[in-house]
């Protein structure tokens, strides 16, 4: 499937979606409370068969934050970008550790450096800092080290 027509495919999954131009692969702009079930369904849809969640990460834009989910296809060789902008004084979205096991230490990861709350993930805990840093989140750009005085 060509990117035009992997659009046309997952703009009619979510006609609310908005489609980022200009990018190597597809790029959608989705509201937080839409991603588990468009998760489940680039899944399971037997022309998407997204099967491969290899990258989730996180951005400060300083008024926000943004997950950002790469997918691909190992059946049909096409790759995806999804994007969801998060409220940064409450930054929470669906776990998808059920739909790509992967997510679990990616999400875990984000939770830890960004302070993203995962709902209904089944064990959102620290993965690589210290127990202390629980809620520092070092990778938000307004975090304050003051022995290492290192200001983002």
């Amino acid at each position: 499937m060509d990117q035009e027509a992997l659009k046309i495919a997952i703009t009619a999954l979510l006609p609310s979606a908005s489609v980022e131009e200009g990018t190597e692969w597809l790029t959608i702009n989705i509201e937080p409370t839409e991603w588990l079930s468009l998760a489940q369904q680039l899944r399971n849809d037997e022309f998407l068969l997204f099967d491969y969640l290899f990258c989730v990460t996180c951005v400060d834009w300083k008024t926000h934050v943004s997950m950002v989910y790469h997918l691909s296809s190992t059946t049909f060789r096409h790759n995806m970008v999804v994007k969801a902008k998060l409220d940064k004084a409450k930054p929470e979205i669906e776990s998808v550790s059920k739909i790509w096991r992967t997510a679990e230490l990616h999400e875990r990861e984000q939770y830890e450096m960004f302070g993203v709350q995962f709902l209904n993930h089944p064990d959102l805990r620290l993965l690589i800092l210290p127990d202390g840093w629980e809620g520092k989140n070092p990778m938000l750009k307004d975090f304050d080290d003051p022995i290492n005085m290192i200001k983002l």
